[in-house]
């Protein structure tokens, strides 16, 4: 029954219209806009909506059991809101991703490393996985950092990014002796230098280049176009002036180049656009500066089915034309050998994964405008759709049947804010209740990872699933951590008076 499966529709919330600047619909600043159409996979008397996770069961429009454990006894147990990550699904990800790559070493004619990017789901939990798995840990901050190393991940196995990094994160990668740091700025390149100098280490790094590629997607998840806050721009000589600088270096190894053209990628033209420019890149430094250099990252930003009709390549399509890609830019640049490939992916990894509980509160019916269903969470643990208007696909939880005509609904969170929307257009039953339940897949990426306590709410718990048995990845946050970290201000020793 697909019209049972809430997706995105044509209604729109009128203050969110008129906030963004639309006339009576709302549109997504991406360009192209994305076919939402889609149905069901039926297995058996089950149904599969492509959104949910691999072990999801969904009968009569209803999400009923993930990872073999019915919701209710989940949101029992562990409560609502509530982050659900399918185990089966992450790891198959996690697998998927290294044998797509690990089968195109031949064609391509050098290696490859698949390296997860924790800040799609920075969870202790999720890093000791993905090293059980076999991939390394691509970290964006100290805290990423820390966490890696508090999973047991080899530091020689971690690349660290970001785009103003401290002088404490980078003496702390040093030190860690952690197996790439990604070079940002010249300022970077300088401050990381003189660390190296100091610690007497020699650090191998890659020098992030902005690549001028379009990779027509949200704004806010563009990183490749030239007028960008990441990497060293190379039409403006920025990443030529890196590369001379670390091959001139002593103490800094130039032994690979990265770029990121952007996130929520569905096409394959983009990675190929990347691939030719860093190709050449590397082809203009070993000219230039006479050094061979053997490693080309190309980031992530695969896209994901969040919504039935999107549609981004298969893994093993997408391994084979990357590879292909650089295998074919680096005989039409004429490198001496092709570069060993490092790929970095975060949302197709842990965003399948995901399905976020919500327990429905009030459900408020304006005639002849909207209805409004309001959830117990909210923009707090997902604030992806007021940021990029990110759709999601919903669908009613637990064993009670909804048989109500299905309705278009704008789903709220609790929040002080008009903004707090999850999902516009949902089309619902019309009989969904109080009380009810609701499922909202592909939640796994950035929603833990960008959640706020706005309103003072405490952060959802995170529950791995899988064969019948749930673990809490997080527990759920409380009032009293919250209050922990703030001394009362009446405790405080008096400020002594000016004279």
């Amino acid at each position: 029954m697909p019209g049972r499966l809430g997706r995105p529709g044509p209604h729109a919330c009128p203050l969110l219209a008129r906030r963004r600047g639309a006339a009576g619909a709302h549109q997504r600043p991406r360009a192209p806009r994305r076919d939402r159409t889609g149905a069901h996979v039926t297995r058996g008397r089950a149904e599969v909506a492509e959104p949910f996770p691999d072990t999801a069961e969904i009968q009569d429009g209803r999400l009923r059991t993930l990872g073999g454990i019915a919701v209710e006894e989940l949101a029992e147990r562990f409560g609502t809101p509530l982050w659900l990550v399918d185990r089966a699904t992450l790891e198959g990800r996690m697998r998927a991703y290294r044998e797509a790559f690990a089968a195109q070493e031949a064609v391509l004619g050098a290696t490859t490393t698949v390296v997860y990017a924790a800040k799609a789901l920075c969870v202790r939990g999720v890093l000791e996985l993905a090293d059980d798995c076999g991939l390394w840990v691509d970290c964006a901050s100290g805290g990423e950092l820390a966490t890696a190393r508090a999973a047991g991940i080899d530091p020689r196995r971690i690349v660290l990014h970001g785009n103003n990094k401290s002088v404490a994160e980078l003496r702390d990668a040093v030190d860690a002796g952690v197996g790439r740091i990604v070079i940002d700025s010249l300022s970077e390149l300088a401050r990381l230098e003189g660390i190296a100098e100091a610690a007497g280490r020699v650090v191998p790094c890659h020098l992030r280049v902005t690549p001028g590629v379009d990779a027509h997607t949200h704004e806010f998840v563009a990183t490749g176009h030239d007028d960008t806050k990441f990497g060293l721009t190379l039409s403006l000589g920025l990443a030529h002036e890196g590369a001379a600088r670390l091959v001139a270096s002593r103490w800094l190894d130039l032994v690979g180049v990265h770029c990121h053209v952007g996130s929520d990628i569905l096409r394959l033209d983009p990675y190929h656009a990347a691939a030719d420019v860093m190709v050449r890149f590397l082809a203009e430094v070993r000219a230039t500066h006479g050094a061979e250099v053997g490693e080309l990252n190309l980031g992530g930003g695969l896209g994901i089915s969040a919504v039935p009709g999107d549609v981004p390549p298969e893994l093993p399509t997408y391994a084979a034309d990357l590879t292909a890609a650089v295998a074919e830019a680096a005989d039409a640049h004429g490198l001496t050998a092709r570069p060993h490939l490092f790929v970095e992916p975060g949302r197709s990894i842990a965003g399948p994964a995901g399905v976020t509980l919500y327990r429905v509160g009030t459900i408020k019916e304006l005639p002849g405008l909207s209805t409004y269903v309001a959830v117990d969470g909210g923009m707090s643990d997902n604030p992806r759709y007021p940021l990029y208007q990110a759709p999601h696909t919903f669908a009613p939880a637990g064993a009670v049947a909804r048989d109500g005509t299905p309705r278009p609904v704008t789903v709220v969170g609790k929040h002080c804010e008009t903004g707090d929307v999850l999902g516009e257009g949902v089309s619902l039953p019309s009989d969904l209740a109080e009380g009810d339940l609701l499922a909202v897949a592909a939640t796994g990426a950035y929603n833990h990872a960008m959640a706020s306590n706005y309103n003072r709410l405490p952060r959802p718990a995170m529950v791995l699933v899988g064969e019948g048995w749930a673990v809490e990845l997080v527990r759920r946050e409380t009032v009293e951590d919250l209050l922990a970290r703030e001394p009362s201000l009446r405790d405080a020793r008096p400020p002594v008076p000016r004279p």
